[in-house]
């Protein structure tokens, strides 16, 4: 389970420091992909083929299907840890998700976030004043 939220520096070629206990999760392979929200999403492979079926399994008769499956799945990327337990993250994905020097490593239970630092602390501002509202339009789904 990926919980808690780590702040890490970019390097010159893109490489990132993931927190060990999450490299742990992540030791049987990882997949970065674009994200929601300009963010990144990091799946463990095996969640990561689970979602991606789920993509493929989408109608391609509907455009917002294809839309959908084309943002999740055509950027992906298999990533693996150097020694010093880094990833390097694509400049597509870096541009997409607008990551300078400093990125945010958020964990969602089944997945890790990677925000740019910034992008990170605007969201979450802006989330935070409306979270009342967030959680009460979410009690109809039993949260």
């Amino acid at each position: 389970m990926f919980i808690g939220e780590y702040k890490h520096n970019i390097d010159a070629k893109g490489r990132m420091a993931v927190p060990s206990k999450f490299r742990q999760i992540l030791k049987k392979g990882a997949v970065v992909t674009r994200g929601l929200d300009n963010c990144l999403f990091l799946y463990p492979k095996e969640k990561w083929e689970e979602m991606a079926q789920k993509f493929a399994n989408l109608p391609i008769s509907q455009a917002k299907a294809r839309a959908f499956a084309r943002h999740m799945l055509a950027g992906a990327m298999q990533v693996e840890f150097d020694n010093q337990g880094r990833i390097t993250l694509p400049d597509y994905l870096r541009q997409f998700a607008v990551i300078k020097k400093r990125a945010v490593i958020a964990g969602l239970f089944d997945r890790l976030e990677i925000w740019d630092e910034a992008s990170w602390s605007k969201y979450k501002t802006s989330t935070e004043k409306s979270s009342d509202d967030i959680a009460e339009s979410l009690s109809e789904l039993g949260v």
